[in-house]
């Protein structure tokens, strides 16, 4: 756990590109991964929920992770997402993610059958048994119908099962549960998903964020962080007001389709998402567009990739 005791930041939880086949667009990651870095970002989530790890097959799901890890160079840490339906398939996963060079694994708690708490606990330490890599808990229960409660959380981290937590439920009384129950785990890293809370989630003692809006403009994201950690509560409230407003225009269509064609606006990559769902329509995108250009975001081209 040495690579994450200090890490602290913004870190996209990146797309992943597609074809129009619904294979990687490669070249795509790598233009991508250039963007946020150039933005400032200090470590780099693959196949996340924006990445749609849930809706790609294992070969798109390495070719993703691989591509990552190859346009980072090793200049950020990777931490790859697991969403898997039982423990077999979850540990299959963490061990490829260590071989392709992940840092970490950002596991979600199988989500098909109901889960008690026991349960939890149970399927996180039989997955850090052995691991070959720290775990952090995925807590997104709009997804996985799974919470896993504060004194859980406190439970793995003393015991050193987790490394850390990325809670997406976008409910700021549990996030505030989870801080005060880690808060003699000095190493406990705790990421905010909402990017939308990211400042009030500094207050209470997040580490920072894994979120989608830094796809689109790390930098802006990056802002936040940096003027709380200097004290600039004014100049954090108005980049926090800024990046609200960003995330808002980022939910049309299907979830992550808004994330998707802002990017290809930005000239980073088609806007495919993986079947079954749907790029988003053109009055949608022509609105995106409209706001991302208002904003300033349209001025620049999409970086091109470090040479190798």
């Amino acid at each position: 756990m040495a690579a994450l005791k200090d890490l602290a930041g913004v870190l996209p939880a990146l797309i992943s590109p597609l074809q129009a086949d619904g294979a990687v667009d490669e070249p795509a990651v790598k233009r991508l991964v250039e963007h946020v870095i150039t933005g400032g970002v200090t470590g780099l989530l693959a196949l996340g929920s924006t990445g749609e790890t849930a809706s790609l097959d294992e070969k798109a799901r390495r070719t993703m992770l691989s591509s990552v890890v190859e346009a980072a160079g090793g200049r950020v840490p990777v931490i790859c997402g697991v969403a898997q339906s039982h423990l077999a398939a979850a540990r299959v996963e963490v061990e490829a993610a260590a071989r392709l060079g992940a840092a970490a694994a950002l596991v979600a708690p199988p989500s098909y059958y109901p889960m008690d708490q026991a349960t939890l606990l149970a399927f996180y330490r039989q997955l850090a048994k052995g691991s070959p890599l720290p775990i952090l808990l995925y807590n997104i229960p709009q997804f996985t119908k799974v919470v896993a409660e504060p004194a859980s959380v406190a439970s793995l981290a003393a015991e050193g099962t987790i490394a850390g937590i990325k809670d997406s439920s976008r409910d700021f009384e549990y996030f505030e549960g989870v801080c005060i129950a880690t808060r003699g785990q000095r190493q406990f890293r705790i990421f905010t998903g909402s990017d939308s809370m990211l400042l009030a989630s500094l207050v209470m003692g997040a580490a920072g964020t894994i979120c989608g809006t830094a796809n689109v403009a790390p930098q802006w994201v990056v802002r936040i962080y940096e003027a709380f950690a200097h004290g600039d509560l004014v100049a954090a409230r108005a980049d926090q007001d800024a990046v609200h407003q960003l995330v808002m225009a980022l939910r049309g269509g299907v979830f992550p389709a808004g994330y998707k064609a802002a990017c290809h606006l930005l000239g980073i990559c088609e806007s495919w998402c993986a079947a079954p769902v749907q790029a988003l329509d053109d009055q949608l995108e022509a609105a995106l567009r409209d706001r991302l250009e208002a904003w300033g975001l349209l001025t620049a081209s999409a970086p091109e990739p470090a040479p190798n």
